[in-house]
């Protein structure tokens, strides 16, 4: 970005927010909205007032400006030097659920466990699985989150997006390719709504469901922490029949620290900020983390947790 005049940027900004009716800041901090609570400024924060709204800027964004979308920050790193370019922040506009006779159609800024006891209050059983997952279902729809036994995968029926250059779309499952932890959103796009299925069941029934979740989560999890959830997928069962905790463990690295950054001794693929850690103390201790295990074992582990932005001091 650098490399162009400094007016020819400020003339592509402008030219894509004009007429935008959701809300632009400049050099908007961002650490405070992540779970880490670390992290440098967006270089632009767009939060549209709907679909239509983020498709008009998109449509008007030049290629040369990098654009990416942060929902609840849950599991990401937000280096400290910040994110480049324009950020998008979904908010209230996308926060809209509506139930079906076998289903919910929700925004993706719904956070996941919103989700999950709209659907109990319906009466609308197998989305209990998003009361242990934490973020919002357009970041959920991008990983294919999953807990308990279940992922997105295996309850969406279609998902709306906006693409890169400003078109809506609606994609069904076998569009999406979902895999592991993956899913095959097209470069760029940006989810805005998604259906998730769900079948007739008791009230009370999915209720409890969702109690014994929590009380699994909150018993085997640092959930109080500032932590991102799982630092790190679990192996292919091909390459280990260990989960990813088990190999940190075996490695010693419980407690582990990097400054105020730890590995989680209650649950070793959880990384927590004890107050004062920096992105580049977590990521650095996730990459020591990643050689012992190498060293340990021969797996090498990949980043589940989406590490964005420039280093301090990186030129932008």
């Amino acid at each position: 970005m650098s490399s162009l005049p400094a007016t020819t940027l400020e003339d592509m900004v402008r030219h894509a927010f004009a007429g935008a009716r959701g809300r632009v800041s400049a050099q908007a901090p961002l650490g405070a909205r992540t779970w880490f609570r670390v992290g440098g400024p967006a270089e632009w924060l767009f939060q549209p007032s709907d679909a239509e709204d983020l498709a008009g800027m998109l449509s008007r964004l030049s290629p040369e400006l990098p654009v990416i979308a942060l929902g609840a920050c849950s599991n990401v790193i937000i280096r400290d030097g910040g994110l480049d370019g324009v950020v998008v922040r979904m908010a209230r506009g996308f926060a809209d659920i509506a139930v079906e006779a076998d289903g919910l159609v929700v925004g993706s800024a719904c956070l996941d466990a919103t989700v999950a006891e709209h659907a109990a209050q319906a009466g609308l059983a197998g989305l209990e699985f998003l009361a242990g997952i934490p973020g919002s279902i357009g970041g959920a729809v991008r990983m294919n989150a999953g807990a308990y036994g279940a992922d997105i995968a295996s309850v969406l029926d279609w998902a709306e997006i906006v693409t890169r250059d400003g078109n809506m779309l609606r994609l069904g499952n076998a569009a999406l390719r979902f895999g592991y932890r993956r899913s095959g959103l097209p470069e760029g796009a940006m989810v805005v709504r998604a259906r998730l299925r769900g079948t007739p069941a008791s009230p009370a029934d999915i209720a409890r469901r969702i109690a014994d979740i929590r009380a699994a989560r909150e018993l085997s999890q640092p959930v109080r922490a500032r932590t991102g959830g799982s630092t790190f997928r679990n192996p292919d069962p091909e390459v280990s029949a260990r989960k990813a905790w088990e190999l940190i463990d075996q490695a010693g690295c419980r407690g582990l620290r990097r400054g105020d950054a730890q590995v989680s001794e209650k649950h070793c693929n959880f990384l927590i900020n004890l107050g004062h850690a920096t992105a580049q103390d977590l990521e650095a201790l996730g990459e020591d983390l990643r050689q012992r295990v190498t060293q340990h074992s021969g797996v090498s582990l990949h980043w589940e947790i989406k590490r964005l932005g420039r280093t301090q001091g990186t030129p932008a």
